[in-house]
């Protein structure tokens, strides 16, 4: 047994033996820590030094913060109101500063006494709460807070460093608090065991583990802070490197058919049907692709391309040639609608060549075959023969080809569409399926950044396509200013009759349903102040649809969809509108994904700014789509300076999605890349910031990838098992997975 990780053993204690069990609850829910070790690694989101203040004019909506400010004035309110009719309600009015903006606090009734004796006009305090708008102006409603006061043992002991640890906190948990209890677990620090081989770490100068997190957690000079997080970025960033290169290196370990086109088969026939030419950027990756199949070890890669930018047209030609090999090849989509919609577009494609073995059909023709969860038994059982007799060359359908009972007769490659929502187990599942592992090719339309597709997809190899096929529209964008500018959301309703009356169509996106019962748990709640003071909830597709039918689009005919509906009704819904006998579509997002109404050249988004930006890129993705110009509205009452609309400004100046996700991650910070669709797995990435430390991650994918090629097994470096094993332990092996 190895003697080293008794070493480890402070760091592995539960919190709730070390903190009591009311704090350690509140860290497992809210935060997900557990142990010693996990806390250490909840590093400062920042720091505050005590003579200098948070920049007020900063502050993120909707989000906790946490503020050191001076108290500039306070102000007692007495008002009547429903539960104080005889005007005794009292409301307490507190304004702080910090010399570059001010912001308002607010406390209402019995909650007043306290704040109204302790937070006179020139104490100092932090303040943490829930930034939010009221009147126009920001504020804090009912904030919690520790006043900085410089004397008595306890207050030097807690605030001796000058810089003060600002921790990511919660409603629950405010960031002092999670200071004293780090402070609590800091001697354990010196035990952890160091993950980077000794020769790395001193060739470039890093301070060791224990050093970092001392540093990190109590710094005295800025200094300090830099070295501490060059080195836990270095941990990150190689960790995380180290477990793709073995991935890497177990995937090269394993044998694949070779798979070679013959020179006039199936696919040359197809090719000289196309009536437009492949572009540059197509057959450059087609050529990717084929120096891939043709080696006899599995192909794993990411094709990204923009929507449209043709990439189910080069991954048909990757599964033709497949089948020219004597192979089979299966593409996967995340939904039936999809997998419907692909064999639909591939069959068409394909024409006469996708007719084998009917009459009429090509010479070198083959079947394309659609297998989903809700077909009907005697379809299925058909589907399943043509895939075990090897008469289906082409095989498109959803998760359903997974499942046990399926045989393939010779399965060569494996197309995923939208990867993201493809976890590892369902890829062993499939390479399950071939008599050796099938190749594989995942397909994205989210345009991902280099360094993410490094640390996300980094057992991929990526082709990426990035020119548009001629023919495309640009789509202009605009952000509409419906709070500041009420003119403006009418023009934009102008704008869509105006599209109408050309003879096209458009949409208009909502971020909700509007029929969702009232949560009875929080019915029978009385609402606090502080839910009082929040922004109203988001505009509906039911509400939004019957103003505009009776209002500004009045005799359009304004049809509505989204994804409660029963899927037969939204089908005809959507044949509708892509028959063109409906002029506005009012949907929540479900028309995010594979609609394709060439026709539609209009959408408004409501409440653009309650939607991530890829996802308003992909949204907007669906106008345009044909030889008019597509109008992409961004209607947003978020005030003027805020972050949301300038993330709305940038969606609206550039249509480079590359250039977007970039914009995205910056704002979003975190390991958080694809948005929701992974959000299963809490980020690993916590210092490490995925575009400012492109370098740190390209150092360490080399450095990583030169140590798993000479030590597999990592038989010389138990530091760096243990911290491999801690990062695959968790959710994380899903999330790094996600190939």
């Amino acid at each position: 047994m190895d003697p080293v990780p008794a070493l480890e053993e402070s760091l592995k204690q539960p919190l709730k033996s070390v903190l009591g069990p009311a704090t350690a609850k509140v860290m497992a829910e809210h935060l997900g820590l557990h142990t010693a070790g996990d806390l250490l690694h909840h590093y400062p989101r920042r720091y505050e030094e005590r003579g200098q203040l948070t920049h007020l004019a900063d502050l993120p909506m909707d989000e906790h913060v946490t503020v050191v400010a001076q108290v500039a004035d306070a102000r007692l309110h007495t008002f009547a109101s429903a539960k104080a009719p005889r005007g005794k309600g009292q409301r307490l009015e507190v304004t702080i500063t910090d010399g570059s903006g001010r912001l308002q606090l607010v406390f209402f009734g019995a909650g007043v006494h306290k704040p109204h004796k302790e937070l006179l006009p020139g104490t100092r305090a932090m303040f943490a709460g829930k930034v939010s708008v009221f009147n126009r102006r920001l504020q804090l409603a009912h904030p919690a807070y520790e006043l900085l006061r410089g004397d008595g043992e306890e207050a030097v002991e807690t605030w001796a460093g000058v810089l003060i640890p600002i921790y990511p906190a919660t409603a629950k948990l405010e960031s002092w608090k999670i200071g004293k209890a780090v402070q609590t677990v800091l001697p354990s620090a010196q035990e952890a065991l160091d993950p980077l081989p000794d020769s790395l770490r001193e060739g470039r100068g890093l301070l060791p583990l224990p050093e970092a997190l001392l540093k990190i957690h109590r710094p005295h000079t800025k200094a300090d802070i830099a070295d501490a997080r060059a080195r836990l970025k270095w941990d990150e960033a190689f960790v995380l490197q180290v477990a793709l290169a073995r991935r890497r290196h177990a995937d090269t370990q394993l044998p694949a058919v070779p798979r070679v086109p013959v020179p006039d088969g199936i696919l040359a026939a197809f090719d000289d049907r196309l009536p437009f030419t492949l572009t540059e950027g197509q057959r450059k990756v087609s050529k990717e692709i084929f120096d891939d199949l043709a080696t006899d070890h599995p192909m794993h890669r990411l094709l990204q391309g923009e929507v449209g930018s043709g990439k189910t047209l080069v991954a048909l030609r990757a599964m033709l040639a497949v089948v020219d090999a004597g192979g089979q090849a299966a593409m996967l989509a995340p939904t039936e609608v999809l997998a419907q919609q692909h064999h639909r577009s591939i069959t068409e494609m394909m024409g006469e060549l996708a007719e084998g073995g009917m009459l009429g059909g090509a010479e070198h023709a083959t079947k394309v075959t659609l297998l989903t969860g809700s077909m009907g038994a005697a379809a299925r059982r058909r589907a399943l023969l043509d895939l075990a007799t090897g008469e289906a060359g082409l095989v498109i359908g959803t998760h359903a080809l997974i499942e046990d009972r399926i045989q393939f007769h010779d399965l060569g490659l494996v197309v995923v569409d939208e990867q993201h929502r493809f976890g590892v187990e369902q890829r062993d599942a499939l390479r399950g399926k071939g008599k050796q592992p099938p190749h594989l090719l995942v397909m994205t339309a989210t345009p991902i950044p280099r360094t993410v597709a490094m640390t996300v997809f980094g057992d991929l190899e990526t082709s990426v396509l990035d020119q548009l096929p001629a023919g495309r529209s640009p789509i202009a964008s605009h952000v509409v200013p419906a709070a500041d500018k009420p003119h403006f959301l009418a023009r934009a309703w102008e704008r869509v009759r105006e599209e109408v009356e050309n003879g096209h169509q458009a949409y208009v996106v909502c971020p909700r349903i509007g029929d969702e019962e009232d949560d009875p748990k929080k019915a029978g709640k009385k609402k606090s102040p502080q839910d009082e003071a929040e922004k109203r909830p988001p505009l509906a597709v039911l509400d939004v649809a019957g103003r505009l039918a009776e209002g500004p689009l009045r005799g359009l005919r304004v049809e509505t969809l989204h994804g409660r509906m029963h899927p037969d009704d939204k089908d005809a819904v959507m044949r509708r509108f892509a028959a063109g006998d409906t002029d506005v579509l009012v949907a929540t997002t479900v028309i995010e994904v594979g609609v394709n109404v060439p026709n539609a050249t209009a959408m408004v988004i409501m409440d653009a700014d309650r939607f991530g930006v890829s996802q308003l890129h992909q949204l907007r993705g669906r106008v345009g789509r044909g030889s008019a110009p597509g109008l992409c509205l961004l209607v947003s009452e978020m005030p003027e300076a805020s972050p949301a609309r300038q993330r709305l400004n940038a969606v609206a100046a550039t249509l480079d999605g590359f250039e977007l996700s970039r914009i995205d991650l910056e704002q979003r910070r975190e390991g958080d890349v694809l948005g929701q669709a992974q959000s299963g797995a809490r980020s690993s990435l916590r210092v490490l910031a995925v575009i400012e430390d492109e370098e740190v991650i390209a150092e360490a994918r080399q450095e990583a990838a030169a140590l798993v090629a000479a030590d597999p097994e990592l038989e010389r470096l138990p530091g760096l098992r243990t911290a491999l094993d801690a990062l695959l332990d968790e959710e994380r092996e899903q999330y790094l997975e996600k190939g």
